[in-house]
């Protein structure tokens, strides 16, 4: 269900094609993406090139901490250092960015 929802947030976006919770987010495009489908005027993803991880990662983290008031799980050096990040830290991250973009209300969730 997480894997199709930022699928579905980020459709559309240049460079991403969220495939799985690993070499999908190499490059930090795909968690810009899906942070500036909830946030647009925070920043111009236009500009952004896979090639500048450092800038895609910085950008997106504290983006998402600064509107999303999402907890800083996921390190920049951390994601840097591995050509493939990690499926367990990528999946607990989104996990944590979609429950607070739940508490903001930006994420409407079907009631059980």
């Amino acid at each position: 269900m997480l894997l199709e929802w930022c699928r579905a947030r980020t459709r559309g976006y240049q460079h991403v094609d969220i495939q799985n919770f690993t070499g999908s987010w190499g490059s930090g495009l795909a968690f810009c993406a899906l942070i500036h489908s909830f946030f647009p005027d925070a920043f111009d993803y236009g500009s952004l090139q896979p090639q500048e991880r450092r800038h895609n990662f910085t950008l997106a983290f504290a983006t998402a901490e600064a509107r999303a008031d999402c907890a800083p799980l996921l390190d920049v050096e951390d994601m840097l250092r591995l050509a493939v990040p990690d499926a367990k830290c990528v999946y607990t991250y989104v996990q944590e960015l979609y429950r607070s973009l739940v508490a903001k209300g930006l994420v409407k969730t079907k009631k059980r």
